[in-house]
């Protein structure tokens, strides 16, 4: 209860805060972390690979059709609802005092819950174009595709999402890191730190206040100002916002 009556405080005298997350923030939605022990024991004994080379760009290249049906079943959760680490962060958007949500997360749920200001490192599973004429195709066109999705000129329609070997989007990097560098809280939750280079952002923080909130410990705990090892969505659902 003393690092939730502290957290308030940060949050109280802060008016510049930006919040970076990573797969735990939507895990209390019910989608789980593909690169977890069950994901990765999941997809040997289905595919004979890790899901990292299952969302490798040289594997969406060699295997395009196992790519999509490995895809489908373990990063699109079509139905997953905004949970209170989604609904308390874009209420402090609202009240002036968060400038961006950062997320490692594909799935849209920080938009759904009302967020406007969303800088997605990895992209999307809502956006999606063909590679041949780039004409842009929802989810549901995915979804509904057997095999192989394509577009009606026969091009191979290609998720907007940052596959492993792919480099980030440049415009989205920058801005992330100009939102951070200038920020005077960052929090940082449901994240372990180690995926890079998203997890190299922190090092952008000249702020003075530095929380991180995360079931297990990170690589950057003793430079926080605060450290909670809960989940995001049980902490922020206990933060009050002034209207």
């Amino acid at each position: 209860m003393a690092k939730i009556k502290e957290l308030q405080e940060i949050i109280d005298s802060s008016d510049n805060i930006v919040f970076f997350g990573g797969a735990g923030v939507s895990t209390e939605s019910g989608i789980p972390d593909f690169r977890s022990e069950s994901g990765i024991f999941k997809s040997l004994e289905k595919y004979g690979a890790s899901p990292e080379q299952l969302v490798s760009h040289s594997y969406y290249l060699s295997n395009t059709e196992e790519f999509f049906s490995y895809y489908k079943e373990n990063l699109v959760f079509k139905d997953a609802k905004p949970n209170p680490a989604h609904l308390k962060l874009a209420e402090l958007e609202k009240a002036g005092k968060l400038k961006a949500v950062i997320t490692q997360n594909i799935d849209g749920l920080h938009q759904k819950a009302g967020s406007k200001n969303v800088l997605e490192l990895h992209g999307s599973i809502h956006r999606n174009y063909c590679e041949f004429c780039h004409e842009e195709h929802d989810l549901n066109y995915i979804l509904n595709s057997d095999g192989i999705p394509r577009c009606e000129c026969g091009g191979i329609i290609k998720p907007d999402v940052v596959l492993y070997e792919e480099p980030l989007n440049n415009d989205v990097l920058n801005s992330s890191v100009n939102y951070i560098a200038n920020a005077d809280t960052l929090i940082i939750g449901g994240t372990s730190l180690v995926v890079y280079p998203a997890a190299g952002l922190i090092n952008y923080f000249n702020g003075s206040k530095l929380v991180l909130i995360n079931k297990s410990e990170t690589p950057y705990d003793s430079l926080a100002s605060l450290v909670i090892n809960e989940a995001i969505g049980e902490t922020l659902d206990q933060i009050k916002i002034e209207k």
